[in-house]
């Protein structure tokens, strides 16, 4: 199948850099390293993955496997006789670099995983197609990324520490009816897209900003939003106060969009 003319022409928006999203990666990578490294997003869309094939019956005899830092995933599959093919945004451990924005240099997987990366990329669409590309036919991708309605607590915080100034500094995100839709597009058969909710409580800001960054989800936004300076952070920290239950805890909330599709 061909590349539609109107998704081969567009020009991509800018919405987040490339390297700062490898640095964000490499952040993740050296964070994950340590034993009680919080991984509680990746181990809900290992989960998640693991029960929709089961469900699907679907036995591939080869996978690629994009951004599981933890390799469970693989160990799965392998314990399944499946023929792994691991990559990630940069090169750790048997992970080979793959940028998914650019035609993939292997091919022919009866399925591919995608765990965590496809929500910063600037030409979503182009990365999908190039993942169809390389699915062997009958083929299928599952996707986990984190979704539009992720986070609302710490956009509410930083909207107050900003004050009558507001910066960018939340990633915009993919709906479950745009993800639906971009399956169509791309080509994908029996496009499936559905989103879930994951919450989690925190006894302080620095707890929850420290949790997202060592699991690779802090801003990689190309327009780099400055430093919050003393005021700011003061205000921050009294708008977690405000939202704390009587524990003193504040609830977050992250959405969890799957995507899958199957290559005709």
């Amino acid at each position: 199948m061909t590349t539609p003319p109107a998704l081969a022409a567009a020009t991509p928006p800018r919405i987040f850099a490339p390297h700062r999203r490898i640095a964000a990666r490499r952040r993740l990578l050296a964070a994950q390293g340590q034993p009680d490294a919080p991984r509680y997003v990746m181990e809900d869309m290992i989960e998640d993955t693991l029960d929709r094939l089961s469900f699907l019956r679907h036995e591939p005899q080869t996978a690629l496997v994009m951004g599981d830092f933890t390799g469970t995933m693989a160990q799965a599959l392998h314990a399944q006789g499946v023929e792994v093919t691991s990559a990630d945004v940069v090169a750790h451990g048997d992970c080979m670099a793959l940028a998914e924005e650019a035609p993939w240099p292997v091919h022919g997987f009866n399925l591919i995983v995608s765990l965590g990366t496809l929500d910063t990329v600037n030409d979503l669409p182009g990365a999908l197609i190039h993942m169809r590309q390389a699915l062997a036919p009958g083929g299928l991708v599952l996707i986990s990324m984190m979704a539009a309605g992720s986070l609302p607590a710490l956009r509410a915080i930083m909207l107050e520490a900003d004050g009558e100034r507001p910066a960018a500094r939340m990633h915009p995100a993919v709906d479950v009816r745009s993800g639906a839709q971009l399956l169509q597009r791309v080509g994908l058969a029996n496009p499936v897209a559905d989103a879930r909710g994951l919450d989690v409580s925190f006894r302080s800001l620095s707890g929850l900003v420290g949790d997202l960054r060592a699991q690779g989800l802090g801003s990689v936004l190309a327009d780099h939003a400055p430093a919050l300076g003393k005021t700011a952070c003061a205000r921050a920290l009294a708008a977690f106060a405000a939202q704390a239950d009587a524990e003193g805890r504040v609830t977050e909330h992250l959405e969890i969009l799957t995507l899958s599709g199957w290559r005709p």
